[in-house]
């Protein structure tokens, strides 16, 4: 079998982040020697973005929001659903992986990254929530590591938390969708997303794992507002990032 060859690494505070290169096509993500992400794995990332985009294919100047860059499979599924018009903002932590995205990992999606409607900001996508004006977005799109199932019991967790979710919501067009990628499904999590106001389902797009995606909707028109849903916490910021896991760039392929 033909090895795996180090292309780049990058220190982090988790450890050491590194690409790696097997034969034309065959790529992985390590984390500390843990494997993050696999180029022969994608089935989920792009059911993640075609469930928020494809319902704004007709829209005029639809904006989107990714959170996570990862090997760009999600921002490749985001672009197809999406008119030509549409504006895509992606979030990434660590400044390598964007570089990784537009030079050896660009053959993957046909340069996801480099297409003329994409803008990539070098920032927690928590942070890019908190700030954005109300309506901004028409989709936003979490492609984080792990997801929200180790979150089930922290409420005020930065991501996926009640206040998250209601910044979330807040940042959303009218009939705006929230999409949110796990590795498995979490009932605490899905109740926190409908008490914020999000119609939610759960869609489980097959692949190697049992991995699921939570599709959240704005209503189009709202209602009376139950108490902080869909309002910005008068706190500033995401509140403080987790310690001790992988960074939210790409996930776990085990």
């Amino acid at each position: 079998m033909i090895p795996w060859t180090v292309l780049d690494r990058v220190a982090t505070p988790e450890g050491e982040l590194q690409l790696r290169q097997r034969g034309a096509r065959e790529f992985l993500i390590t984390i500390a020697g843990r494997v993050l992400m696999t180029s022969s794995e994608r089935t989920s990332e792009e059911a993640l973005a075609r469930l928020a985009c494809e319902p704004l294919a007709r829209r005029k100047a639809p904006a989107v929001l990714i959170g996570g860059l990862g090997m760009a499979y999600t921002v490749r599924a985001a672009l197809d659903a999406l008119p030509a018009t549409a504006s895509v903002t992606i979030a990434e932590l660590t400044p390598q992986v964007l570089t990784w995205c537009r030079g050896p990992l660009a053959p993957l999606t046909a340069g996801a990254v480099l297409d003329r409607r994409v803008r990539a900001v070098i920032s927690d996508v928590a942070d890019v929530i908190a700030r954005a004006r109300p309506g901004q977005y028409h989709a936003i799109i979490l492609d984080l590591y792990e997801g929200p199932h180790a979150a089930a019991q922290r409420p005020h967790d930065p991501l996926y938390g009640r206040e998250a979710l209601a910044r979330a919501h807040a940042a959303l067009a009218p009939g705006g969708v929230l999409t949110v990628w796990t590795e498995e499904s979490n009932l605490a999590f899905k109740r926190r997303m409908l008490e914020t106001g999000f119609a939610t389902r759960v869609q489980h797009p097959g692949g190697s794992r049992a991995y699921a995606v939570y599709v959240g909707q704005k209503a189009e028109a709202e209602g009376p507002a139950k108490a902080g849903a869909g309002r910005r916490p008068t706190s500033q910021g995401a509140g403080p990032r987790r310690q001790g896991s992988p960074p939210r760039t790409s996930r776990a392929r085990r």
